[in-house]
């Protein structure tokens, strides 16, 4: 079966990619933060590795349940399950979501750049200057979208490998101890609040139509998820070791002031702040685009004869316009714990509902 107009075929090695940079996401500047809240000295590592866990297992499942209907839409295969009236709804469901994420990573970025980097910018100029190279980037073929997370991997790699390494030398030990303080309550809110950033593994609904061979499909996305659970984990560790535990409850992106943390001697490395700046930035990029992407995606899913530059067109002033609601950083840290939910319970909602329609079916596609 031919992939949607414009998408081209990708590979197993792009999803995992995919999945890999879409989890990470401006999530990853926030976590320790909000991990930090729940929980007490480093205790919140407990809280990544099961909802790292959790994560593992669900993205399997929606890999598993897709790989059932090779390359078919997300559309395509909720009609056949659950009929279509719902799956019009489901698809439109995701299509709201995908907005207002999109909306979110716009303002963050906007924020996160406003606050270290143009401080003497209007942060409207900054969102629209950021989001008009995301809409660039949206026109082009889908495929494209994947050939840039391969191109920019490595760059992220690096930039998140000097954000773990460098500061290691400003941990103190103390900031560790003692462990397992935490009460059960805590542990719950903080794996809770990790899954909610692994949810990123949610693009597979979408993408794995275009895998041309999507076999191993699946052990992909649980290893791009295993990825990110290792990664967080020595990051939240890294981080509450040089800040402790008060300090980083209390910091809007704790992972960007890690970089700050480390001075480099010479001209040219003063301001390394400054090129940390410049990996973070590329992942939200990433992020964003993949997000207005399938946003654009399953409205044409359900209108198969709209063309992509005009949903494109008339969705920028909506995201736009979104972005700018919050007035501060407590109505954006508001909206995106709000979306986190709604993207979590949705994401959950549709697994069952699809995986239970399949099993009461007797195991039967069409």
């Amino acid at each position: 079966m031919k992939p949607m107009k414009g998408a081209g075929y990708i590979s197993d090695r792009d999803i995992l990619i995919a999945v890999t940079i879409n989890i990470l996401g401006v999530y990853t500047l926030s976590l320790p933060r909000i991990l930090a809240e729940d929980t007490t000295a480093a205790d919140g590592w407990v809280g990544i590795l099961l909802g790292g866990g959790v994560a593992c297992i669900l993205a399997w499942v929606v890999a598993k349940l897709t790989l059932l209907y090779p390359n078919k839409s997300f559309f395509s295969i909720a009609s056949d399950l659950v009929t279509k009236p719902i799956a019009v709804i489901l698809t439109f469901l995701f299509t709201l979501q995908y907005i207002a994420i999109t909306s979110l990573q716009v303002r963050e970025v906007s924020a996160l750049a406003h606050q270290y980097l143009f401080d003497q910018t209007p942060l409207e100029v900054i969102s629209l200057s950021f989001l008009l190279v995301v809409v660039y980037g949206v026109c082009g073929s889908r495929a494209g979208i994947f050939r840039l997370n391969a191109l920019f991997l490595p760059f992220v790699m690096a930039g998140l490998l000097l954000i773990v390494v460098l500061p290691l030398a400003f941990i103190k030990t103390e900031n560790l101890l003692p462990v397992f303080q935490t009460d059960f309550k805590g542990y719950v809110k903080s794996t809770y609040s990790s899954l909610n950033t692994f949810a990123g593994f949610g693009i597979i609904l979408f993408y794995i139509a275009l895998v041309k061979n999507p076999k191993n499909t699946p052990k992909m996305a649980v290893k791009g998820v295993m990825f990110n659970t290792i990664l967080y984990t020595i990051l939240y560790i890294v981080c509450i070791g040089t800040f402790g535990n008060s300090t980083t409850a209390n910091l809007f992106f704790p992972t960007f002031d890690l970089s700050r943390t480390v001075e480099i001697p010479g001209g040219f490395f003063e301001r390394f702040d400054a090129f940390l700046f410049l990996a973070w930035t590329i992942i939200l990029f990433v992020h964003c685009l993949m997000a207005f992407d399938i946003a654009v995606m399953t409205i044409m899913m359900v209108f198969k004869k709209v063309k992509k530059i005009n949903l494109v067109i008339t969705l920028t002033p909506l995201i736009f316009f979104i972005s700018m609601i919050p007035k501060d950083y407590v109505e954006l840290t508001h909206l995106a714990r709000y979306i986190s939910l709604t993207k979590l319970t949705s994401l959950l909602l549709v697994i069952v509902l699809l995986w239970s329609a399949y099993k009461i079916k007797g195991g039967q596609t069409k």
